[in-house]
């Protein structure tokens, strides 16, 4: 079970993160707006926060009685607190920095001639970006992916603080190697081996499969 829930929000904080990540780096990278270097500060925030603080700012904001999580609760009956969600959310506001630092890099060293070309030929904007931007920084957003897929694998502090440690609900697998640390040191041990050798072979199989072919 806890394998499982590892899998599945991890996946889904992938998912979303490159969602909002990617046009977000296109934004830090090419838009000329004020408060942008704050804005990056911001987003780049959860790369030196400690989790558990990341936790405790998500419980103030998306919890029953939080600035976000009230109205949600009160207008749509929806908790993220102590669910699957939770976790999944946890998981985003502490890996989608490496996202947004990966493919802002890669969009900054873009060649902006060839923008310039597709749009003397008569291709909008998000054509452009569709089929001349994207392909070319292709690897930057499978490597920022697999690093934000890698960094809420592991997740814990954040997790454990907003989500809770739930067993069948909320315990992924970094929950359960600490709670077995407690007196079943084998187990932890076991689950341990399980979760490394599940992250080597998915980053390998990954670099193998398109970093190497990009």
């Amino acid at each position: 079970d806890a394998l499982r829930l590892s899998l599945v929000s991890s996946i889904g904080a992938t998912a979303i993160s490159v969602g909002l990540g990617l046009p977000l780096a296109w934004v830090l990278a090419r838009a000329n707006l004020r408060g942008r270097s704050f804005v990056r500060s911001l987003v780049l925030v959860p790369m030196v926060l400690p989790p558990v603080v990341g936790g405790v700012a998500l419980l103030s904001a998306f919890s029953r009685t939080g600035l976000v999580g009230e109205p949600l609760y009160e207008w749509f009956g929806v908790q993220l607190t102590f669910t699957l969600w939770g976790a999944v959310l946890a998981e985003v506001f502490v890996a989608m920095p490496f996202f947004v630092i990966t493919v802002e890099a890669a969009i900054r060293g873009f060649d902006s001639r060839y923008e310039d070309a597709a749009a003397s030929l008569g291709a909008r904007r998000w054509v452009t970006f569709g089929r001349v931007i994207l392909p070319q920084i292709r690897p930057a957003v499978v490597a920022g992916a697999v690093l934000t897929w890698a960094r809420a694998l592991g997740e814990f502090g954040a997790t454990i603080t907003f989500a809770g440690n739930i067993a069948g609900r909320t315990q992924t697998l970094p929950l359960a190697v600490y709670l077995a640390l407690e007196g079943r040191t084998s187990l932890a041990l076991a689950l341990s081996v399980v979760l490394l050798a599940v992250s080597l072979g998915v980053i390998v199989a990954l670099r193998d499969r398109w970093l190497q072919r990009a």
